[in-house]
């Protein structure tokens, strides 16, 4: 959660799990777009020798589309490779690493980027250097050093890193999945009233924790279909982004006279649009679908929006706290609140000023419109807080995506759809009750805005 972990069978195959995705017109680039995926989840700091690294037998991919059909018409895609320096040596690194040729480093990483539009396939750059996990302060002293040297500006206009971060993505995920528990309400739980007395005190399950980022900024003519006009209100403004992993369909083991192979064509294994959507929406014998089914085949899961499971377990587990949100599920009314926000975009005249609709084809993609300018004064809650450069409008690295999402199906969103609903009182400081500044590691201003992973030595603080 957002995607950690999300389903049966890639919770089996983290290289290949897509954690959390982000899109939003870039603050110190306002010409550009940012998309960040993040794969390899709750990483452990300290997990050597053998440290977190992308998978080479996987594919990973970035997807645009900017027609509406649910399917790519931009594709960015990751392609890895290791190599061992030293293959008589158990050790990440004999010594400090402080640079991205360093001697010290015996297990080093490249990758391949290529763009893929109009059915042709553009290779961006060949054998990009990854930097090295962040081991510790021996290992690597200078670790933001690494990081410059492995954020690439390409002759074609795009920015791009691919490495080791610290997970921005803030979740109370022990308490939400202890029987839906949020700890600032936990108190009113049906079954937490004699256990509870009181509030309690949230806590980050991700921090502290890293993950594998791919960090792309692109300018805006790459990724917007061509129009002649771009504004807020224009259908050319708006992108749907999505991340995917796929793999060869076969692998074969080896044995003592072959190493193992892989062969035939790509299957998808993995992909990520908004937030939640297969964490929450999706039931959990269908996830494993969800997962290999690119997003023009959405409509399968629209009766999942339309009247999510969480939407009645709310009124259940706090009695009395969603008496309106009863009523609304058990009148079994389509949710077409949240079939707009997920699945077609937020169509003109809902919100003042505001849409990211791409169409009637129901297809789970971040949809940002890339005329909205970056806010001098962003807003956690996004939309629902008036700032309209934030989710459901794209996603950026400190939108509170798990309270905006909580208070959208709880019902605060109805009455855009239903004048006549009235979203029950709680429903506006439903919340997990966490924020970005729970995150440890902070935010960077610019290109690739996730923290500074954190190292294995320090973590946790030798203090405590």
């Amino acid at each position: 959660m957002s995607s950690h972990r999300e389903a049966p069978e890639i919770a089996k195959d983290p290289v290949a799990d897509s954690s959390d995705l982000y899109a939003f017109v870039s603050p110190d680039r306002p010409d550009s777009v940012t998309l960040i995926a993040n794969y390899v989840p709750l990483q452990l700091p300290s997990g050597g020798p053998n440290f977190f690294e992308f998978g080479d037998d996987v594919r990973y991919e970035i997807h645009i589309d900017n027609d509406g059909d649910g399917r790519p018409d931009v594709t960015y895609r990751f392609e890895f490779h290791t190599e061992i320096t030293n293959p008589n040596s158990f050790l990440y690194n004999t010594g400090p690493i402080d640079s991205l040729d360093s001697k010290n480093w015996n297990r080093r990483q490249f990758y391949s980027l290529t763009r893929v539009a109009d059915g042709r396939e553009h290779r961006l750059a060949h054998k990009l250097p990854c930097p090295p996990c962040n081991v510790g302060p021996l290992s690597t002293p200078k670790y933001a050093d690494l990081v410059r040297q492995a954020t690439y500006s390409l002759s074609t206009g795009e920015r791009v890193f691919a490495g080791q971060r610290a997970d921005g993505f803030f979740v109370d995920l022990g308490a939400i999945f202890d029987l839906g528990t949020l700890r600032p309400f936990q108190q009113l739980h049906v079954a937490g009233k004699k256990l509870f007395k009181a509030e309690g005190e949230p806590v980050n399950a991700t921090d502290r924790m890293n993950v594998h980022s791919l960090a792309l900024q692109v300018p805006m003519a790459k990724v917007r279909r061509r129009a002649s006009r771009y504004g807020a209100a224009d259908p050319a403004s708006v992108i749907g982004v999505w991340t995917s992993a796929s793999r060869r369909q076969v692998r074969v083991l080896g044995d003592r006279a072959a190493a193992d192979t892989s062969t035939g064509p790509f299957t998808q294994v993995s992909r990520l649009g908004n937030p939640l959507f297969n964490e929450v929406i999706v039931p959990m014998s269908k996830k494993d679908l969800w997962n290999s089914l690119p997003p023009s085949e959405d409509k399968r899961f629209a009766q999942y929006v339309e009247q999510p499971e969480l939407a009645a377990l709310l009124p259940a587990l706090y009695p009395d706290v969603f008496p309106n949100l009863d009523k609304l599920t058990k009148a079994k009314k389509a949710r077409a609140d949240l079939v707009a926000i997920l699945l077609t975009g937020v169509p003109v005249g809902l919100i003042d000023g505001f849409t990211n609709a791409t169409g009637d084809v129901q297809a789970d993609m971040l949809r940002l419109n890339t005329a909205i300018p970056p806010s001098r004064q962003p807003d956690r809650f996004g939309v629902l807080g008036g700032d309209l450069a934030g989710f459901p409008n794209g996603r950026r690295v400190a939108d509170d995506v798990v309270s905006i999402a909580l208070r959208a199906i709880a019902g605060l969103t109805v009455p855009l759809v239903d004048k006549t609903f009235r979203p029950d009182a709680a429903t506006a400081a439903v919340t997990p009750g966490l924020s970005a500044a729970d995150v440890t590691a902070p935010f960077l201003a610019n290109f690739p805005y996730l923290g500074t992973p954190y190292d294995g030595f320090n973590n946790p603080p030798a203090a405590s």
